[in-house]
């Protein structure tokens, strides 16, 4: 047997899936089948509703009922809170799906018995157990289990009774522990015993929160070791895992437009679907114009689009675009085109990448714009926010996404360069930029690169209209680039020469034409004369040969009126040796 075989023989550990989008996918299938997990964190993390969604999932979606053990919150306040998310818990314990049991400790009680063991706890729990026949197990928290316990020793021993007692029951347990100071939780010890321990985070950065996620440890599984960002909405928890950088995906041979024909010429054809394209240039070079465009024509063949706005809202994009030539709100409205617009600071990178995977997942979208990029910066550091875009176009380049990314830059920063750092991941990259002459500021536009495509390398000058964006060539000449009034100016300098040679040409074909003429009427005088002067030598010779025939006639009339003989006479009416 080979080595590769006998890997693939191995029994894998069994595993109970959370149902929380992105966590299975980083565990590789959920938390330990029939164990206990830690998951630990400071307030107001997500412990809680991280165990709540483990048991609802669990009871609606694999058939395995749970049993909620909460020493803090009630029954009252555990339905309140997860109805928002969608989840009617009343109906679940009515269903015999879901148990609560509300356990109230009271620190008095404990001070004045002192003694504190785990027994009853595990009486009642072991009861809930049996009534629904449960699979999942969850206990919110250890802090109010234990609150007000001094002996370390006993509370050890008993936390160890606890994750054992569990394991010989073969339920998969989500127990939530508080964070302590230099330990993951509050006692210092549940994360050496569980067999998986989930650390969550919610941290504050330049006051920024972002919620993170780690598996700390898992016994028995290979895991993502990295912090992955997770959000928390109105769908629940949704992680989003960022285990490889592989470049595995596929490459379409699928050309796409970009809404402007001379543009797509320029490209030999347009854009290769799922490639990246990166927009630069300074303010109001026209970025945001020429990412509508390429929407528009998305959502005209009838693709979906989602527009991730970080400068402007919905409302105002769709006005402006309406200058130009271009109704978005048609789009918008038959549900083709989404906007997602917020503002950068609103919370950290991660966050913002939870958030823009969630809503691509949500929209399965062919086309992304995220504009602009360069705004990305004030939600974190330069480096973070390139980390984060190289995250959000691998993603998108899996899924075969075409992605629109524009980026602002400074007058004083270099043209061919990103502050983020992308230029060189992009598939395609154009440049818009702003060429100042004659007192005037007008755009022009050229392609720094497109992979796979032979692409012009000229520039052309970007006209901003109200019937659209139009490209045209720019006069190149021993000024250098004309663009604007100039380039008209020397067009119009140009059209004044071909008009001068046209007239010119004109002149000299009319004197031409008068000269051929007059010799083709010369010509026709001396054939005419020609013709004449035959005619007249036709009618002479005529008359010489009658002249000469009366004679000979006149003659003959004569030598009859002479009585001549016939030998006598000549044919011609005259003697043989006749002298006159």
């Amino acid at each position: 047997m080979s080595v590769s075989t006998a890997k693939s023989a191995a029994p894998q550990l069994a595993k109970a899936p959370t149902g929380i989008d992105g966590f299975d996918q980083i565990t590789g299938g959920g938390l330990p089948q029939g164990r206990p997990s830690l998951v630990c964190g400071s307030a107001g993390c997500g412990k809680t509703l991280f165990g709540l969604e483990f048991i609802i999932h669990g009871a609606t979606q694999f058939n395995e009922p749970g049993v909620i053990m909460t020493f803090e919150e009630t029954e009252r306040d555990l339905t309140e809170n997860v109805r928002s998310l969608g989840h009617d818990l009343e109906q679940l314990s009515a269903d015999g799906k879901i148990m609560i049991d509300h356990v109230r400790v009271e620190r008095s009680e404990i001070e004045e018995a002192g003694e504190y063991n785990l027994d009853g706890l595990f009486l009642r729990l072991g009861l809930a157990i049996d009534a629904i026949c449960a699979k999942r197990v969850m206990l919110d928290t250890l802090e109010a289990l234990f609150s007000g316990f001094t002996n370390e020793a006993i509370l050890r021993a008993e936390l160890r009774r606890l994750f054992l007692w569990l394991k010989d029951r073969e339920v998969t347990t989500v127990i939530t522990g508080e964070r302590g100071d230099g330990a993951l939780t509050r006692q210092g010890l549940e994360e050496y015993v569980s067999d998986c321990v989930v650390l969550l985070d919610h941290r504050v950065l330049d006051q920024v929160s972002t919620r993170r996620l780690r598996i700390v440890k898992y016994r028995g599984s290979a895991h993502g070791t990295n912090e992955y960002p997770f959000l928390i909405d109105e769908d629940g928890i949704s992680v989003l895992p960022i285990t490889s950088l592989s470049l595995k995906h596929q490459a379409s041979e699928e050309r796409i437009s970009t809404g402007i024909a001379r543009l797509d010429e320029m490209l030999g054809g347009g854009f290769y679907r799922g490639t990246s394209i990166l927009i630069s240039g300074t303010a109001g070079t026209g970025k945001s114009s020429l990412a509508a465009y390429m929407v528009e024509a998305a959502c005209r063949r009838g693709e979906r689009c989602l527009y991730f706005a970080f400068e402007e809202a919905p409302a105002q994009i769709v006005r402006n675009m309406r200058s130009i030539g271009l109704n978005l709100g048609q789009w918008t409205d038959n549900g083709l085109l989404q906007f997602h617009a917020q503002r950068p600071s609103l919370y950290g990178l991660e966050m913002h990448l939870a958030v823009m995977h969630k809503a691509i997942e949500d929209a399965k979208p062919s086309v992304v714009v995220i504009d602009p990029i360069s705004n990305l910066s004030s939600g974190g550091t330069l480096g973070e926010a390139g980390a984060m875009l190289v995250r959000i176009i691998d993603f998108l380049k899996v899924k075969g996404i075409t992605t629109l990314l524009t980026n602002l830059t400074s007058d004083a920063s270099a043209r061919e360069s990103t502050d983020v750092g992308v230029s060189s991941l992009v598939d395609s990259w154009i440049l818009l930029r702003d060429i100042e002459l004659g007192g005037e500021r007008n755009r022009g536009l050229y392609i720094i690169k497109s992979r796979g495509t032979a692409h012009s390398n000229q520039i052309r000058e970007f006209l901003l209209t109200d019937k659209g964006i139009d490209l045209l060539d720019v006069y190149v000449g021993p000024e250098g680039v004309l663009t604007g009034s100039m380039r008209l100016a020397q067009e119009a300098r140009e059209r004044a020469v071909e008009v001068a040679k046209s007239q010119e040409d004109d002149r000299r074909a009319r004197i031409l034409d008068r000269k051929r003429k007059a010799i083709a009427a010369q010509i026709a005088a001396l054939e005419a004369e020609l013709s004449a002067d035959e005619t007249e030598a036709e009618e002479d010779a005529e008359k010489l040969s009658q002249r000469i025939a009366r004679m000979a006639q006149d003659r003959h009339e004569m030598a009859v009126s002479r009585k001549a003989d016939g030998n006598g006479i000549s044919n011609k009416g005259m003697k043989v040796g006749d002298q006159g």
